[in-house]
């Protein structure tokens, strides 16, 4: 049996958001069935609603610069300073002194 959307990698960009427990079950078990990450499921779904709904790409067309006053909260890529070093940050541990 084969998965019903065709998932491909692509760039993105991290966002949060919200599902409804029941979604974010399915979501996983669709992604264990398609042997894809989570994410490219949710993606390629919401590709799949846009690419239906000719209202809203009626929308689009009139607005195509149009942005949602509750937009995703997008997360920006975290920079890594000059000469910083990758890895565990020290454990601080308490002396008998500080006790």
């Amino acid at each position: 049996m084969a998965a019903l959307l065709n998932i491909q990698i692509t760039k993105k960009v991290t966002v949060t958001c919200s599902l409804e427990e029941s979604i974010a079950i399915q979501v996983d078990q669709y992604a264990a069935f398609a042997n894809v990450p989570a994410d490219d499921v949710v993606n390629k779904a919401l590709e799949y609603v846009f690419s239906k709904d000719k209202d809203f790409q009626q929308h689009q067309t009139a607005n195509p610069h149009g942005r949602a006053s509750a937009g995703l909260r997008v997360k920006k890529p975290i920079i890594a300073a000059t000469g910083a070093k990758r890895g565990r940050r020290p454990t601080l541990v308490k002396t008998s002194l500080e006790a």
